[in-house]
């Protein structure tokens, strides 16, 4: 029986967060603590001549300031550098050498007694240039670009089918439009910061904010050259990742160089500003030609993107193979183009590739709908595909045809009115948009650690990160009901990088993995009990096997007769064992021959003020399927998370660059827009029922990225039937719509 495993639980963190225990990245405390302040390059590209750090040297207080002419030894090979989520090219190396790769970049670190110390001192250090060429604008680099080749690998744009010039030539509708998404960053409410604290021997133990704690561990020995066993990362809590944490950040690596060169505890917070070239959603162009008969049956579809890396990393996402995945198109071509730039490497955000392609080819379905004449929704279910035509295989499960049924009935689709302006509520113009939600069911190898106690108590243990997602509460979930314990018997590990291992959190792979690892970790528990219990006098599991029990309400317990019990007390007790303790290592499921993705579909109600322009999201229906849910509570709160993201995307996320400068101007939460709570309204999350029997044991699917997905373009298409006007590029503002001077 399952008393916990697909119901709405609350965090068995909750507690420790809302009363101030759970203790942050930079909330440890060490005697003796020093802090450090960043000095940052103001130029874009170029070489640094010359840095004085004599008046900051004089301030009282101030113990040190490292630059690359006095840091301590660095690995020397780009390989070094090269953590698990690193994209091709050389990485950046914080404090390395005098070359400036992009504004903003570290070119000294003071260390000082107190923070504010720290701060003022950095602003003295003086710092002279060489300064090369550069370009920072996408559409100043846009052409040429470098060619990302087609393929079935990660990042890569599928291969094309069919030809397209004759599906063209054979339509009878033809829509094309480009679509831009500008640079987005990450806003998590946690600043990045480091605290190491040096124990007097040279072990040194990192507090870090990261997503992804061996992802550290491995990266900060291989630069610094230090003894693994002398290095442990911590990260029990992480306040927002979303993406920007999956690689080690450099705040990490020049916090731990302090440590080395002082031989003391240091702490480095960086500043809301400083947050802004740690990685970003790049920057994207996508071209979509679609060719359909009068119907509206697609001939043809092109989707080209181009996206802004670095120029020292070739940072990439798989943009345009969404478009071949939700609509049936026996002809079709997928070009992914980079345009490099003098920024830091973009990284990933929330539903990466997805959310930025999602929204152009969402966008454009729109527009041939309207072209056409038919209904947007029922456009989409006459191209609706069963299968995933990228690699010509059908899917472990797909209910996205009930996704569209019941977002449509919960929102009201029915009543819409499709002409462009016709819906109104007093002075408001009122749009309705839909749009289609597609990313990836993914499992990663995981290993999990569970003793069990006699009396009955359990500690669950894994280096996984919970980045705010509820990853506490699913461990504890799934290792009570398969141990047959309460849920508040049951002590969950995690954040450490000495535990069983864990791949970084992303990709919407960690409740799969983790869950998996838990149940495989359980039964070899039960096993070992039940080799136990056959070897007591008189026991009614001397001819029982494996699958013959299961553990219930604290005891070994047979499925065939419930009668036959043995307490885990009474088991251990009988053997003189205190605890049983396991640990296994959970594969991904093969599903050979089949495809696995969630899906999802968002209907969006916007409301523009007539005269003003001023547009608000005041109603969204999310409807998605992901096979079994885990915990509904966690899991619709992680959808409605999403979808708070997904009206910022829509109408206020923009990081603005002066090209002038090559340096980003809104650096702040102040001018870089973001929802608060007067921004969002209703939202609805559905979950549909989707039973899928392949993709693993437990038929679930993650829930992290899906609720972002196709949310831009549910508004933007409501911005359209709201006022006639189509914006192609976002954030969608007043001065797009242009409201008054194109309606009365």
């Amino acid at each position: 029986m399952q008393l916990y495993i697909g119901k709405a639980t609350s965090r068995i963190d909750g507690v420790a967060k809302v009363t101030g225990r759970a203790k942050y990245a930079a909330d440890s405390n060490a005697q003796g603590l020093a802090y450090a302040s960043l000095v940052t390059a103001t130029i874009p590209r170029g070489k640094l001549v010359d840095i004085d750090a004599s008046e900051a040297l004089r301030v009282a207080g101030v113990l040190d300031v490292l630059s690359h002419r006095n840091r301590p030894a660095m690995a020397s090979t780009d390989k070094a550098y090269h953590d698990e989520t690193a994209p091709e090219g050389s990485p950046y190396r914080p404090l390395y050498d005098d070359r400036i790769r992009f504004n903003g970049q570290p070119i000294a670190l003071v260390i000082a007694e107190t923070a504010e110390i720290a701060r003022f001192a950095a602003s003295l250090v003086r710092a002279k240039y060489q300064e090369d060429a550069y370009s920072t604008d996408l559409f100043q680099r846009r052409y040429p670009e470098k060619d990302v080749a087609p393929g079935s690998g990660q990042g890569t744009p599928p291969k094309p089918r069919g030809s397209l010039q004759n599906g063209f030539a054979a339509a009878d509708v033809r829509h094309e439009a480009e679509y831009y998404v500008p640079i987005e960053n990450h806003n998590p409410m946690e600043l990045y910061a480091s605290t190491v604290m040096w124990d007097g021997e040279g072990k040194l133990t990192i507090w870090d904010k990261t997503q992804g704690v061996q992802n550290v561990h491995r990266y900060i020995c291989s630069v610094l050259s230090l003894n693994p066993d002398d290095v442990r990362i911590m990260t029990p809590y992480m306040g927002g990742g979303f993406g920007s944490g999956l690689r080690p950040q450099f705040q990490v690596v020049l916090a731990t160089m302090a440590a080395l060169a002082l031989k003391r505890s240091v702490r480095l917070v960086l500043t809301r500003q400083q947050m802004y070239v740690l990685g970003y959603r790049p920057a994207t162009v996508q071209r979509i030609a679609l060719g359909a008969d009068s119907s509206g049956s697609l001939d043809a579809m092109l989707h080209e993107a181009t996206t802004i890396t670095s120029t020292y990393e070739s940072f990439h996402r798989q943009e345009t193979g969404w478009s071949g995945l939700l609509y049936t198109c026996d002809n079709a071509k997928f070009v992914h183009k980079l345009a490099p730039l003098d920024l830091a490497t973009p990284c990933d955000m929330r539903a990466p590739s997805a959310a930025t392609g999602v929204f152009a080819i969402e966008c454009a379905m729109d527009e041939l709908a309207v072209s056409v004449g038919i209904d947007p929704l029922e456009l989409r279910l006459r191209n609706y595909s069963e299968i995933d035509q990228n690699e010509n295989r059908p899917y472990t499960s797909k209910a996205l045809r009930e996704c569209y049924r019941q977002g449509a009935k919960a929102f009201g689709w029915e009543k819409r009115n499709p002409e462009p302006g016709s819906m109104r509520e007093g002075n408001d113009l009122v749009g309705w948009g839909m749009a289609t939600g597609v990313w990836e069911a993914l499992q990663m190898p995981m290993a999990v650690r569970i003793r069990l106690m006699r009396g009955g108590r359990a500690r669950v243990a894994c280096a996984v990160t919970d980045i705010g997602t509820g990853t506490y509460t699913i461990m504890a979930q799934v290792a009570a009901d398969r141990l047959g314990l309460p849920i508040d018997r049951v002590a969950v590990e995690l954040g450490k990088s000495d535990l069983p291992q864990s791949p970084v959190q992303g990709g919407s792979w960690i409740a799969t993995s983790v869950a998996a690892a838990i149940c495989s970790t359980c039964d070899a528990i039960r096993d070992e009990l039940l080799a136990l219990a056959k070897s007591a006098p008189g026991s009614p599991f001397a001819d029982a096997k494996a699958d013959d029990v299961v553990l219930a309400d604290g005891a070994l317990t047979s499925k065939r007769n419930a009668g036959d019990r043995l307490s885990i007390a009474e088991v251990m007790g009988r053997s003189g064992k205190h605890h049983i303790e396991c640990q296994t290592t959970a594969q991904p499921t093969k599903h050979k021959g089949y495809s696995s993705n969630t899906h999802s579909a968002i209907f969006a109600e916007v409301k523009v003020d007539a005269q003003l322009g001023v547009i608000r999201t005041t109603r969204v229906v999310s409807a998605v399927a992901a096979g079994r849910i885990l915990n509904t509570k966690t899991a619709g709160s992680q959808i409605m998370g999403a979808v708070v993201g997904g009206v910022g995307m829509a109408l206020e996320e923009e990081t603005l660059v002066d090209h002038t400068f090559g340096r980003i101007m809104n650096a702040d939460i102040a001018e870089y827009h973001v929802p608060v709570n007067a921004d969002i309204h209703d939202v609805e999350v559905i979950f549909v029922e989707e039973r899928d029997d392949l993709i693993n044991p437990l038929g679930m699917k993650g829930v992290g990225e899906i609720g972002i997905v196709g949310v831009a373009a549910a508004i933007a298409n409501a911005c359209y039937h709201a006022t006639g006007t189509r914006v192609r590029q976002l954030p969608i503002t007043l001065d797009k719509l242009n409201v008054s001077n194109r309606l009365p």
